[in-house]
């Protein structure tokens, strides 16, 4: 199992330019349509290069992301959780 990493949350908008590929991916296999106010929360998968993208409006609570990034095989570190976990 990998460990998720919180890279950062961050409006559509000011999203960084490095992570755009990985948020219209995901929108795309979830026919969602982006605003530039949506917060999007970008995780780091430690030991690979992939990032895990959450559209945080999309759940209502922390079990859900949970169950997601388990089907990924990942498990979030505690600080990132504690941070995910204000959000919701």
């Amino acid at each position: 199992m990998f460990v998720a990493s919180l890279a950062g949350i961050f409006k559509y908008k000011e999203l960084p330019e490095k992570y755009g590929p990985f948020v219209q991916y995901k929108a795309s296999i979830e026919n969602k349509s982006l605003d530039e106010n949506d917060d999007i929360a970008i995780l780091d998968i430690i030991g690979t290069e992939s990032v895990h993208v959450l559209f945080l409006d999309s759940y209502t609570s922390f079990e859900q992301i949970d169950e997601e990034l388990k089907e990924a095989d990942a498990k979030l570190n505690h600080r990132s959780k504690q941070v995910l976990e204000g959000y919701l």
